[in-house]
């Protein structure tokens, strides 16, 4: 479960960006997650739950965006949403097409007080 890796990076940032605020407390947590990064929703839910315990977010809230894969076709220079990667454009056919969307692992917004 490479969630725990990532939820203690993403939880890290959190708490510094606390301190930074000179918060005593995080009530809301919101993270973008791209359908192609392989991570759980629920997983790193559970994460979040686990690694929260004794810090200032332990009571926190976290919401998980979930961001579609998108793919480009540098020849006729459309994006079109993809579920996986390789797959051809349906406007002109060409394969593979790159994609440009959902990759993201991001922490978008810290609700503190």
């Amino acid at each position: 479960m490479h969630e725990l890796g990532i939820m203690q990076g993403a939880m890290d940032v959190i708490l510094a960006e606390a301190r930074k605020q000179g918060a005593s407390r995080v009530l809301r947590v919101t993270m973008r997650v791209g359908d192609l990064t392989g991570l759980v929703p629920d997983s790193l839910q559970f994460a979040f739950e686990a690694l929260r315990d004794g810090t200032a977010a332990s009571e926190a809230a976290l919401e998980v965006e979930t961001v579609p894969a998108i793919c480009y076709c540098e020849v006729c220079r459309r994006r079109f949403p993809a579920p996986e990667l390789g797959r051809e454009c349906p406007d002109c056919g060409s394969s593979p097409c790159a994609a440009v969307g959902g990759r993201e692992v991001e922490v978008v917004s810290i609700e503190v007080e």
